[in-house]
């Protein structure tokens, strides 16, 4: 997954980060805005869970949606 082509279009991808981490509110979804490091912290805070759990879920979702297009 191209962090870069996430970032440009975070406003249509943003939802597909929802789906996946629902606690993740707007307010965190905007100051994320499409940063792989700020997604997986506040995942980590979000959820509770270590960097490593964090970085994990970051890394499946990656996967999920590697073919993702606008």
């Amino acid at each position: 997954m191209n962090w870069d082509i996430v970032e440009g279009n975070w406003k249509q991808f943003k939802g597909k980060a929802k789906e996946q981490w629902g606690k993740l509110t707007d307010d965190d979804l905007d100051v994320i805005a499409g940063k792989r490091d700020q997604l997986a912290g506040r995942v980590q805070e979000a959820y509770g869970v270590s960097k490593d759990e964090a970085e994990k879920q970051v890394r499946d979702f990656e996967d999920r949606n590697k073919d993702w297009r606008q």
